[in-house]
């Protein structure tokens, strides 16, 4: 395909597809060429270099993220959702978190969720830097429970790529990882506790949890604050 017939918008849709099968290590010019069926060189006519594709598509999967209206709910609710539609979004482009650690990613995609985020909790009766950090709060909770299901996927994933019977390394794994849990009285204690429990949450129970606890923080902060 020819450059005058490639857009930026087709060239970082593909990329965004490519970083999802592949993750970061997997995004090439070459690759992304052969998923334009285009040459290399016209795909750098558009987007100049590599660190450059990454971060475009980067800001281009905040953009999925919906925003609550505030004159419909309330603001914990707004705060859950965007929440929420965060964690989502990093499950399905779990390249995003490396990503961050070695580029700077902002633009107006990752402007547009902020900008509404901050008036979700200006809305909650946060001003100046206090709403920054309501913001920040919430967010590295997020990330943080993101991160973990997105790692064991990957390991999984390694895993089936390695050959073999995932499930029967995964057991070999687990049982070696309790058998040293076990050398540790208070770990052994609460193992032990936890096989006479139901099931572990799945991950988007935990992630309820931690929400509900952190917004009612935020929320018991500010009944703390002189009107």
């Amino acid at each position: 395909m020819p450059r005058e017939t490639l857009t930026q918008d087709q060239i970082v849709r593909t990329a965004v597809e490519l970083l999802d099968n592949e993750g970061i290590e997997g995004l090439s010019m070459r690759q992304l060429g052969t998923r334009l069926n285009s040459a290399a060189t016209a795909v750098y006519w558009h987007v100049k270099s590599k660190d450059n594709l990454l971060v475009l598509a980067a800001d281009a999967v905040w953009a999925e993220i919906e925003l609550p209206d505030l004159e419909e709910v309330s603001w914990q609710s707004a705060a859950t959702a965007m929440a929420k539609g965060l964690f989502a979004m990093i499950l399905r482009h779990p390249w995003l978190v490396p990503a961050m650690s070695t580029h700077f990613l902002y633009g107006p995609g990752k402007a547009r969720h902020d900008d509404h985020l901050l008036a979700v909790y200006q809305a909650a009766g946060f001003t100046g830097r206090d709403a920054e950090q309501a913001m920040k709060t919430v967010f590295t909770f997020v990330l943080g429970n993101a991160l973990g299901v997105a790692s064991e996927a990957a390991w999984r994933a390694r895993l089936r790529r390695t050959g073999g019977d995932e499930q029967e390394q995964v057991r070999d794994m687990m049982e070696r990882a309790t058998e040293i849990a076990m050398r540790f009285p208070r770990l052994r204690a609460h193992n032990a506790a936890q096989q006479d429990d139901s099931p572990a949450p799945a991950p988007d129970q935990e992630l309820d949890f931690g929400l509900r606890t952190i917004l009612n923080g935020l929320q018991a902060e500010l009944g703390t604050r002189p009107s």
